[in-house]
This record gives structure tokens, C-alpha cells and sequence, in this order.
């Protein structure tokens, strides 16, 4: 019987956790081996089981994604159904995870496909013309940049008031300023914003017009020819060499290498560096498209966002072929280790899985500015007060002199220019106090300060700047500098109450040390202590060059020892079979990759699994060293003897199993499968009843393991008889063809051979903590925020590294739930609540030295399960574990999903007025991230998708502190002073014309120039507060880090509260008062005119808004001296230049009242005044009632901080804020 010769399986290395990608097995020609492979590789022919060999069939190879990766917390969505409304999320219920199975389990239909014919674009562009390759990430095009601009920037209902009160100054009845003068303000911040987004699209457009215009090789008229990427269609065939980037996403059709594999680098893609697998389907794989015609059919799924999922069939030659993951290469991928690799387009342009997953993270509103708007209201209702009182009072006052009105001076209602005498723009007396009360709103517009939200957006880039250019995070490991993602949370910093962090990756490197094993009952970590210094590497010699692994693994000598010995024992033979194991069960490639000694070359082993890795690189340390994978064999060098295993089959792990497994066809002739994976799950499938003294021996040591902090995994074995390989390989192929459900079948049969295992061992494998770890956790707590630790890992390992991480204490109370049922949480919470009640009191204030000053008499720290969240959140139970949270100092979350992370910061988010943040490394953590106040995401081994879903993105966990307590005190500090001072600055201008009003009866003329009312806030005050909104300092890093207490300050919202608005509000109004009446009182009998006075009062308020600001300043600069004084020579030179002009009121009367002393008197006088109550409040304050930041600027003043080292500094209390 002849068989097929193709491989016997077409794997892709996948993530523990990741998607499975299931693999058929088809004929066993290629498991005898060739002469040439035993030339190079040097490895003994292994025997063929002849059940293996007398199997014939043609069947195609499969794979297709069951579960999403380890982001599953986002749904995936197909490309047609983005605009529908999407279902709500059930944090507690893992049935989000059966979505994954939606498009797996539904037959591919025409309606709901995408046909696409091999090699003929016309046909496939037929039905529907589908997208070209072209790109445009480009938010406007020319002409829709004016109008769409326009519209989101209306967006703000402040730009929205200042354009109808621009409007209404184009009536001639309400025409108090110019009419262009009206409009200056609100065109210079549209201008100005206008500007930047143009700058910003115009560098996306440019971005695109490279992209567009590289070159790929496709295939035209039986000819690889170049063509522009734009142009490239679905359907045409497209060849792709070594180093070049995937144009589009494409179905591979053939490959430089004979076994149809490619080497895919996705770093662009998602940010992992280890190499993939993708393979081409060997019914086109002997194929070259310039000879041999080409043509087949592809139905697959209709574009969507899901990277790790790709469902589809082909119809070639009359046979029907299944596509999945493994067969389709992405856009943006990289070309590697392979000379060249042939693909047919499936989706192009925007319809690609990267231009789909492009969007950006969610936007967010920071607190402050949401506070900001609660002042916004009542400063609205200040100008509609101020309105009302000028409009009724105007009524009153045509009333009373409604007889004198036809001849009174300065009003004169009738008009004698005509022969027919009329009234002159008098509309009666109700619409003008109609009209009175718009023109008042007109003249006190500025009340509501337009260039406030200009300022905020440029003191939070300069403030990004700051922060992206700080030296002190940034992560020399992996060259990366912190990222601010998110423009418009800067000041969210400064106020975090909960922070919420993942595990692994975060606090941990996830850079995994074999650390010890457990091998059928015996313990080899008890020489851990005396071997930990001796790093050994194993090597082998190849054509006269000496291979090594790239990293080296610390080695028990025991093992060693036994490791060496072969099988000649039954201890031997199981260390022999135990390393086996580690180094078979993997997806793990060797590349092989050159160094400075010609002589030596080292074996890189890349894998998407930092714990493969791991695995793979200790069992070449103990003389196991994989050398070669393809897609149907694997060599291993054992203990210097090659040894070439047939891979029969594969089944990578997934989150349903938890477990993986690989059947080996062995040089003996047998057929094995090794499986390796969680406890939980091995346990269930390890047959207790061969050796239950062996199964209770590694239970104890994976139990110890835990403890100690490490990662553990069980192997087991068993072999295979000719009727049980047959019969998986027959279900195999039926599961891996079928169109419905084929994920379920496949994990069937996984089961199927993942049964009676005998037991091999146990791992454990080290992630250690990232450096700093355990001090920033004690700086965070000190500074009164508390830190929840949300992982997918057991609970014997997340309480490990609690301790170590100093997050757990000795002093602690841990409530521990680990429920299975609704009511059994129910009566562990109230258990829970009834022992933190008898163990929290209320809190003491303590002194610095003995953590935060809100520390506990009996500290509780909460650790809950995954599966008690299943039967608390989204029910009535979420109250009472909130309660009982909120009680404790810590929250340690075990074995939860990704929904179930997002699932408790909502729980905390939706509570309490407290802001959340959020930090994570993986795609797991993306809807924590998300839902968070602030997100974090850690640029670590697991990708960058927690990276792209962030608000901030840094190298290293410790990074949080100084992110935290410095820039973020800063940026709170600054911009919540920069509102105040911005609400104050406007409405003390607005307030001297409220005054002037009043005095000269309600008619709404304005004595300082309607200039200067439109250059005030644009150009006299905005400079000053934007420079020191940038670069003040109220304290300095150093202090910052050594008082973290001194964070509490945000928390408690020192520096913006209702308290501060109201004590605002009442110095301006002083201020005003000041202003206006000192210089009536000055003048009172003078004849000054309105021009002039209008002068006195511009300059006087300009520099009296300046110098209390200059009183402010913490950390004098060149750039605050520069733009303070300079503002006060700007105005100088401005109100001089303004009645130079002969066409305006007031010609030179600027120049006239300077030559006077009384004016420099006056000036000197007001400022004088209405700045004498603000600094005596300011001194008693200071020296009476200081807080902590006061405190430590008089200790950073007058102290030296070496003397002051072991000092005690006495800081306010830190309370919980009342919850809502």
C-alpha cells in the first residue's frame, strides 16, 4: 500500500495557557529515517513499530484555535459585528471562556465566508470587492480634517459656550466688543489644538506612505514580479524571503524548507521575541507556483481580531483541506531561518488581524478634571448671578428715570438725526433688561476660563516629557523608557488608594530557574545549598565544533550522577525517562547561532513558554539536549549518544486541560506518550493504584515547592499498544477534518491518551523577584495605598512570594477562602467578617518609623481562590466580600481568570471614591488594565499586548514608587493648583468690571479696552501658569522617597477640594475689591477718563495675578523668572502699544497717566492691599496649622538631611476614606 509523504504532523509552538493548535498525524513514511539525516545529524535510526508503519492515509493536517490566549477577557468579535452592542460581562463566570469555541463549532457557510480563489483576484474580487493592502491609520484627509476637527473639539461644552456668546457679540444689539475681538480667544485654542492634531495626522499619513509603498514579490503572469504593497489583492500568491516583512495575512502554500516549515518573528505583532512555527499544507507544498498552475479555493472566516485563531478549509484537487493558526502568517511578521516562503492573500489592508487589534487603549478622564467641572457649574451660576443682578438692576434704573431718558446724556433714547424723531436702538423695557443681561453675559464670559483646558493639555505634555525622560525609570535590561500612553490622567498619579498587581511578569521577572526535582518519590533539592555556585554546562561535539545551550542551569550532583548512568538501574531508568520528558514535551526550537569562538556554537531553544524553556535548557544540563525539531521527528543528545524520536503526535496545552502531551515513537520501537501539567490537573489522570506511596511522596514535595515560592509541574508516562495508537489515530483524523466542534473532538481524544499515567515527577521552577520588589511594596504601604495581588498561580506559591515580597508579614491574620459551593463562601464570609471585626481596631496614629501612620493593632490579610469568585462575584455575596476586603491590609487573589481580575477592581472601582490602579505584563491582565483608573503595563516577557492596552507603560515593578510618589505628587500638585489659580485669575478680572458696572448705571460699558479683555487670558496671564504647572516643585525626589507619608497628601485631595474653591473665591473676591475700590478711592475727585482708569486696572490685575503666583512658586527657575516678570513687560508693552493705535479709545493715555505720581501710588497701593490678606493667612497657616508637605519643606529649608537621617518627623494620620 503506498503511503503519503508528508510529515506526520505539523506543529506550532504554543504557550502554556495559550491556544491549543492541535496537530493530525497522518502516514509514517517519515518516521524511517533517511541517510541523509544520519550523516548530519549523527543519530541512530530508531525502529518503527510496525502498527506504525502499515498505517496509510491521506489526511489532511489540522489545527484551530479552541480557547483565546491568555487575554481571553476580551470577546472576540468579527469584523461585521464591531458596531453591535455587546453583552454585559459576568466577572464570576467562567462562561466566557466557551466563546472561544463560537466560530470552531459553526460549519464555515458560503454567506458567512470569505471565498478565496488561489491565484485569480478577479474572481475573488467578484462577488464582492474586497479591501486592497492599502493603509490609512490617518484620522482626516483634507477635506475632512476642517470639519471633523471642529467636531470633536466641540466635544467640550466650555468650547460650545464661548462660540455662542462669540454669536451673540455679531448682534448689533448686543455688540459689546468687536466683532473680531470676540472671536480671538476661542480661534487661538481651536487654532492651537487645530495645529497640533494636524502635526500629529500628518506623521501618521507619512507613516502610511512608507508602509504603502514597499515592495513584495507576487505573482503575475506565471512570473514573481515586484509590486507595491497597496496594490496587493486577496487571492494573488506572494513570496516572501528571508528578513522581509509579511505584506498581508496570508495562508502559506510552500517554504524553502522540505518539511513546509516557516519561522515566523511576531515582535511586531505582539511583542514576543521567541520564534513561531507556521507550516504549509502538503498537498501544496511540492508545488512551485511558477511551473506548476496553482489554483484551489480557501473559505474562511470573515475578517476579526482574534491573532491567535484562524478557521478555514481548502478545496485543491478535488480533496477538501482543513486550515488552521498554524497555516496562516500574519501582517507586520518577520521572515526567520527560513530562505523564502510562498502564500496566498486572505485578508489585506485594513482587514488584516494587526490593522484590526491597531486600536488604542480606552480613553479615560481624570479625576481632577471631572471635580473640575463640579466649579465650572458653580461658576456658572456666579455669572448668571452677577448677569441677573445687572440686568434687574438696569430695569430698575430705566424705570426711575424712564422720564429723562429721551434727552439724558451718555443715553439719550431718542434719535434727531431724521426729520422723523424715533427711539435710538431702544427695544422697550423688557427686552432691554432681556438684551442687558446677554450683553452681561458677554462682558463676564471670561468667568468661565477657555484657556484652562489648553493649559491642562500642554502641562500634561510637558509633564510627559519629564516623566518619559526620567532617567531613574528606565530598564537598562530591556532598553526600555517609561511610556506615557494616556496625555490626559497625569495627575491620577498622585492619588492612588488601591493598587492592583499581577504576579508573574510584575513582581517576578518571569525569567525561570530550574531550580529542583522530584523524580518517582526522591527529593533533589536538598543539595540545593552546596551546588548553587556551580554553574555547569553540558556540551557535545559536532563536525569538530562544540555545542553548548545557551544558558547554563545549576545541577544537583546526585542527578548528575544518576543521570549519567543510563538504565541500567530502575533509579537510572526513571531519571532517564523523567529528562526525556522535559526535553520531548515541548514546542521548544534549537536555533543554532554563532559566537566569537569559531570552535563553539551555542543552542538558543526558542519557545513562547519562558517555563519550556526552562525545562528544555535543565534537561540539556543533565546530558538530555535537544538538538533538531521538525515537523515529524526530534533529536536529542543523550548523554552523547543521538537519538532520533519520531513525534507521532502532538497535543499543546490549553486552559480546559491544563496538561500537554506528545506520543514519541522511541529507537526501541515502542510508542509513548509523555504528558506534563498542572497538579490539579495530572492527579486526576495519574493511575494511583500502581504506586500511591510515589503519587503521596511528590504530592509532599510539590506541597514544599509551593511554599518555598516555585512553580511546579508533574510528568507521567505510559506506552502505547498497536490497537490503542491505532485507534487514537483513527479518532485523531476524524476530529481534526470535522468542520463542527472540531475543538471539543480534539480534546476528546486528547483525553482519551492522557489516561493511567504512571508518574514520573515533579519540577520546580523559580521566577524570582524583580529587583526592589519587596521595598516598593513597603514604600506603597507606608503611603497608605493598599496592594492587592490578583494571579493565576496556586495558593501555596502567590503566599510564597507574599512573604518574600514583604506584601505577607508574620504579624498578619490570613483569612483564607477556598469554597465550592454559594453557600459555603457565604458562611466563610461571614466568618471572615466576624474575625476582622475582633481583630481590627480602630487605627492609631504612629510615627514614621513604624510604617504608615494608619497601621493596624492586628493586621488581616484576605486570600481567596478562583473558584470561591466564581460563586461571589456578580451575586449578592460581592457586598459582603468587599467588606470584609476593605477591613483587611491585604488581598491575595489565587487561581483567577482574567475576567475574574477585572471582575475585583470593579468591585472596589464601583464602592468607593478611592482611585484604582491597575499593573500587569500580559494579555491577561488587559481587562484588569482596563478597567482600572490607572493602568500600568509592564514591558516584560509575555508580550506587549498588557503594553498597548495601558495608560502608562514601564520596564520594572519598582519603577511604580518613584512613578508614584514623585512625578505623581508633582503632577497632582501642579495641575490642581494650576485650576485654582486659573478659576481665581478670571474671575478677579471679571469681578473689577462687575464693580464698574455697578457704578456707572448698568450700562455695560467697559473701561478696560476690549483688547486687553481678549489679550488677558491669552496672552497677559497663560504663559506663567503653563511654566510652573511644567517645572514647580513642592518638595524635592528626595523627599518624596524618603517620607512616602507625604503621598497621602493626594489621597486626602489636599490641594483641590470645595474648602480651597471657597477660600479661592473669597480672596479674589478681595482682590477685586482691592483693585477697584483703591483706585476709585485714589481718583474719586479727579478727572480721569475711562480709558485711563481702564489702563491702571489692566496693569494692576496683571501684575497682582503674577505676584500671586510668584508667592506660590516653590522652585524658582529660569523659565518661571522669565515668563512672570516677562508677562508683566508683555502687558507693559502691549497696553502701550494698544493706545498707540489712533483708531482706538484711549489714544496714548497710557503714556499720559504714567508721567502721574498718583498712578504708580495707586498701582503700588493695590497690589499692596489686595495681597497683604493672602500672605497673613498664608504665614499663620504655615507656622500654626502646617500639613505634612509644609512640614517637610521647612525640614528640606532649614535642615540637612544628613543629620536629620535617623530623626522622627511627626506626619498626620492616614484614615480610609468613607465609602460610598
Amino acid at each position: 500500500m503506498k503511503t503519503s509523504s508528508r510529515p506526520l504532523l505539523i506543529p506550532s509552538p504554543r504557550t502554556p495557557g495559550a491556544p491549543e493548535l492541535p496537530y493530525t498525524p497522518v502516514s509514517a513514511d517519515l518516521l524511517k529515517p533517511s541517510s541523509g539525516m544520519e550523516s548530519d545529524a549523527h543519530s541512530e535510526n530508531p525502529p518503527v513499530p510496525d502498527y506504525v508503519t502499515h498505517s496509510s492515509s491521506n489526511r489532511s493536517v489540522s489545527s484551530v484555535q479552541t480557547k483565546p490566549s491568555r487575554g481571553s477577557s476580551t470577546r472576540e468579535v468579527s469584523f461585521v459585528d464591531l458596531g453591535s452592542s455587546s453583552k454585559p460581562v459576568r466577572y464570576g463566570s467562567r462562561g466566557a471562556d466557551s466563546e472561544g469555541f463560537s466560530v470552531s463549532q459553526k460549519e464555515i457557510n458560503d454567506e458567512d465566508a470569505r471565498l478565496v480563489y488561489v491565484n485569480d483576484p478577479v474572481k475573488t474580487n467578484e462577488r464582492f470587492e474586497l479591501a486592497r493592502n492599502s493603509i490609512s491609520t490617518g484620522k482626516y484627509s483634507i477635506f475632512t480634517f476642517l470639519p471633523r476637527n471642529l467636531f470633536e473639539q466641540f466635544h467640550r461644552v466650555a468650547y460650545v459656550y464661548f462660540l455662542v456668546i462669540a454669536v451673540l457679540n455679531q448682534l448689533p444689539q448686543l455688540a459689546v466688543f468687536g466683532r473680531f475681538a470676540s472671536i480671538l480667544p476661542l480661534a487661538f485654542v481651536l487654532l492651537v489644538s487645530a495645529v497640533k492634531d494636524a502635526y500629529e495626522d500628518w506623521r501618521r499619513h507619512r507613516s502610511d506612505r512608507i508602509e504603502n509603498n514597499r515592495l513584495s514579490a507576487v505573482l503575475i503572469n506565471d512570473q514573481f514580479q515586484q509590486k507595491k504593497w497597496k496594490d496587493i489583492r486577496v487571492g494573488e500568491i506572494i513570496k516572501v524571503s528571508a528578513n522581509e516583512t509579511l505584506p498581508c495575512d496570508m495562508v502559506l502554500l510552500s517554504t524553502s524548507d522540505p518539511t513546509g516549515v516557516a519561522y515566523i518573528l511576531t515582535i511586531n505583532l505582539d511583542g514576543e521575541s521567541n520564534l513561531k512555527t507556521r507550516y504549509a499544507k502538503q498537498e501544496t507544498l511540492a508545488r512551485t507556483p511558477e511551473k506548476d498552475k496553482i489554483s484551489g479555493l480557501i473559505k474562511c472566516e470573515k475578517p476579526n481580531r482574534n491573532i491567535y485563531g484562524f478557521h478555514a478549509n481548502m478545496e485543491i484537487d478535488g480533496k477538501r483541506v482543513s486550515l488552521g493558526p498554524s497555516n496562516i502568517v500574519l501582517r507586520g511578521c518577520v521572515l526567520k531561518n527560513t530562505a523564502w516562503a510562498v502564500g496566498v492573500a486572505v485578508y489585506a489592508g485594513r482587514e488584516t488581524k494587526a490593522m484590526l487589534n491597531s486600536s488604542g487603549a480606552p480613553s479615560k478622564r481624570s479625576r481632577l478634571e471631572t471635580l473640575m467641572n463640579r466649579e465650572i457649574i458653580i461658576l456658572s451660576f456666579f455669572l448668571v448671578s452677577l448677569c441677573s443682578v445687572v440686568s434687574v438692576c438696569a430695569g430698575i434704573w430705566l424705570r426711575r428715570h424712564r422720564d429723562e431718558l429721551d434727552y439724558m446724556p451718555f443715553y439719550r433714547r431718542k434719535d434727531f438725526s431724521e426729520e422723523k424723531v424715533d427711539n435710538y436702538n431702544y427695544n422697550g423695557w423688557g427686552m432691554e433688561i432681556f438684551f442687558t443681561f446677554l450683553m452681561s453675559v458677554i462682558v463676564f464670559q471670561i468667568m468661565i476660563p477657555i484657556a484652562l483646558y489648553i493649559s491642562m493639555e500642554l502641562v500634561r505634555i510637558g509633564q510627559a516629557y519629564f516623566m518619559i525622560r526620567d532617567s531613574q525609570m528606565y530598564d537598562e535590561a530591556s532598553n526600555s523608557r517609561f511610556q506615557c500612553r494616556a496625555l490626559n490622567i497625569n495627575e491620577d498619579l498622585g492619588q492612588i488608594k488601591y493598587v492592583f498587581s499581577d504576579k508573574t511578569g510584575t513582581l517576578t521577572e518571569n525569567k525561570m530557574e530550574f531550580e529542583c526535582a522530584s523524580i518517582w518519590g526522591v527529593d533533589y533539592s536538598g543539595a540545593k545549598a552546596s551546588f548553587q555556585g556551580n554553574q555547569v554546562g553540558y556540551s557535545i561535539q559536532v563536525d569538530e565544533q562544540v555545542w553548548r545551550p545557551k544558558m547554563k542551569v545549576r545541577v544537583d550532583p546526585d542527578l548528575v550522577r544518576l543521570s549519567k548512568s543510563g538504565k541500567k538501574t530502575d533509579e537510572g531508568k526513571r531519571v532517564h525517562d523523567f529528562f526525556l520528558a522535559l526535553a520531548a514535551c515541548n514546542t521548544i526550537v534549537p536555533i543554532v547561532t554563532e559566537t566569537s569562538d569559531s570552535a563553539v556554537k551555542l543552542i538558543d531553544y526558542q519557545g513562547e513558554s519562558p517555563d519550556e524553556q526552562a525545562l528544555v535548557y535543565a534537561a540539556a544540563a543533565y546530558g538530555f539536549m535537544l538538538v533538531e525539531r521538525t515537523s515529524g521527528h526530534i533529536v536529542i543528545d543523550v548523554q552523547g549518544e543521538r537519538q532520533r524520536y519520531n513525534v507521532l503526535g502532538l497535543h499543546e496545552f490549553d486552559s480546559d486541560r491544563k496538561r500537554m502531551s506528545v506520543i514519541l515513537g522511541c529507537p526501541d520501537k515502542s510508542v509513548k506518550v509523555f504528558v506534563k501539567g498542572a497538579d490539579t490537573s495530572m492527579f486526576t489522570v495519574i493511575d494511583k493504584s500502581l504506586n500511591l506511596e510515589i503519587v503521596h511522596a511528590t504530592e509532599a514535595h510539590l506541597h514544599s515547592y509551593s511554599s518555598m515560592g516555585l512553580r511546579t509541574l508533574v510528568v507521567g508516562m505510559r506506552g502505547l499498544s498497536a490497537s490503542e495508537f491505532e485507534q487514537w489515530q483513527s479518532s485523531y483524523e476524524t476530529a481534526s477534518t470535522a468542520l463542527i466542534g472540531r475543538a471539543a473532538l480534539l480534546r476528546k481524544v486528547a483525553n482519551s491518551v492522557e489516561n493511567n499515567l504512571s508518574i514520573l515527577g515533579a519540577s520546580g521552577i523559580e521566577d524570582k523577584l524583580q529587583q526592589g520588589v519587596p521595598e516598593s511594596i513597603e514604600s506603597l504601604r507606608m503611603a497608605g495605598i493598599k496592594v492587592w495581588v490578583l494571579t493565576g498561580d496556586k495558593q501555596e506559591t502567590a503566599i510564597s512570594i507574599g512573604y518574600s515580597s514583604k506584601l505577607l508579614t508574620s504579624k498578619m491574620t490570613q483569612i483564607v477562602i477556598n469554597n465550592n459551593s454559594k453557600e459555603s463562601c457565604r458562611k466563610s464570609l461571614e466568618d471572615g467578617l466576624i474575625m476582622s471585626k475582633k481583630l481590627v481596631t480602630v487605627p492609631v496614629a504612629t510615627n514614621s518609623t513604624q510604617g504608615t501612620s494608619g497601621d493596624f493593632t492586628s493586621p488581616v490579610a484576605l486570600v481567596i481562590d478562583g473558584t470561591s469568585l466564581v460563586y461571589i462575584l456578580d451575586t449578592e455575596l460581592e457586598e459582603q466580600l468587599f467588606h470584609l476586603a476593605s477591613r483587611c491590609n491585604v488581598v491575595l487573589c489565587c487561581r483567577v481568570a482574567p475576567l475574574q481580575k477585572a471582575g475585583i477592581v470593579a468591585l472596589v472601582k464601583n464602592r468607593t471614591d478611592d482611585m484604582t490602579l491597575a499593573i500587569g505584563d500580559g494579555a491577561n491582565d488587559v481587562s484588569m488594565i482596563q478597567m482600572a483608573d490607572v493602568g500600568i503595563g509592564i514591558s516584560g516577557q509575555e508580550g506587549r499586548q498588557a503594553v498597548m492596552a495601558s495608560d502608562f507603560a514601564m520596564g520594572q515593578f519598582r519603577f511604580l514608587v518613584p512613578l508614584l510618589f514623585v512625578h505623581g505628587h508633582w503632577n497632582y500638585q501642579r495641575i490642581a493648583y494650576m485650576i485654582l489659580y486659573n478659576f481665581y485669575r478670571n474671575a478677579v478680572f471679571v469681578f473689577v468690571l462687575f464693580w464698574y458696572v455697578l457704578f456707572t448705571s448698568f450700562t455695560l460699558t467697559t473701561a478696560i479696552t476690549e483688547w486687553s479683555s481678549v489679550l488677558y487670558s491669552v496672552i497677559y496671564t497663560s504663559l506663567p501658569t503653563i511654566v510652573v504647572g511644567i517645572l514647580d516643585k513642592d518638595l524635592s525626589r528626595m523627599t518624596l522617597l524618603k517620607y512616602p507619608q507625604l503621598y497621602e497628601a493626594g489621597q486626602r485631595q489636599e490641594s483641590y477640594n470645595p474648602k480651597l474653591f471657597w477660600l479661592t473665591m473669597m480672596d479674589t473676591l478681595w482682590q477685586s475689591i482691592a483693585v477697584f475700590f483703591a483706585s476709585l478711592f485714589v481718583y474719586w475727585e479727579s478727572t480721569i477718563d475711562m480709558s485711563s482708569i481702564g489702563d491702571l486696572w489692566t496693569l494692576a490685575v496683571v501684575i497682582l495675578v503674577n505676584l500671586h503666583l510668584a508667592m506660590d512658586v516653590v522652585r524658582w527657575t529660569w523659565p518661571s523668572h522669565a515668563s512672570i516678570w516677562g508677562s508683566i513687560i508683555a502687558t507693559c508693552i502691549c497696553v502701550i502699544v494698544i493706545d498707540a493705535v489712533p483708531t482706538l479709545p484711549g489714544y496714548w493715555s497710557i503714556i499720559e497717566l504714567a508721567k502721574t505720581e498718583l498712578f504708580w501710588f495707586s498701582l503700588l497701593g493695590i497690589v499692596v492691599a489686595a495681597l497683604i490678606p493672602r500672605f497673613v493667612v498664608k504665614i499663620f497657616a504655615q507656622y500654626c496649622r502646617p500639613c505634612d508637605i509644609q512640614i517637610a519643606r521647612e525640614v528640606e529649608k532649614f535642615g540637612n538631611f544628613r543629620d536629620l537621617r535617623g530623626a522622627e518627623i511627626e506626619m498626620n494620620p492616614i484614615f480610609d476614606h468613607p465609602r460610598r
